[in-house]
């Protein structure tokens, strides 16, 4: 295998598993807010911290893809 082809890898699953990451704080989150019976606005912004955290990675990857589309 070339090493292209094993960054290649190493990026599909680092992307695969920090959304696994995500998805499992929300749960983590959602429960602890549930049993605490936090009020709604308070789950807003745990939630809107949490998405906004995940956007960031998004957009790291869309910005990743420009420069590699422009030969930076």
């Amino acid at each position: 295998m070339s090493a292209e082809t094993v960054q290649h890898i190493e990026g599909i699953l680092l992307n695969v598993t920090l959304a696994a990451l995500f998805l499992l704080m929300g749960y983590a989150i959602h429960d602890v807010m549930k049993k605490n019976d936090v009020p709604k606005i308070g789950r807003f912004v745990a939630y809107g911290v949490l998405g906004l955290g995940g956007l960031g990675f998004v957009v790291k990857g869309i910005i990743q893809l420009f420069y590699i589309g422009s030969g930076v």
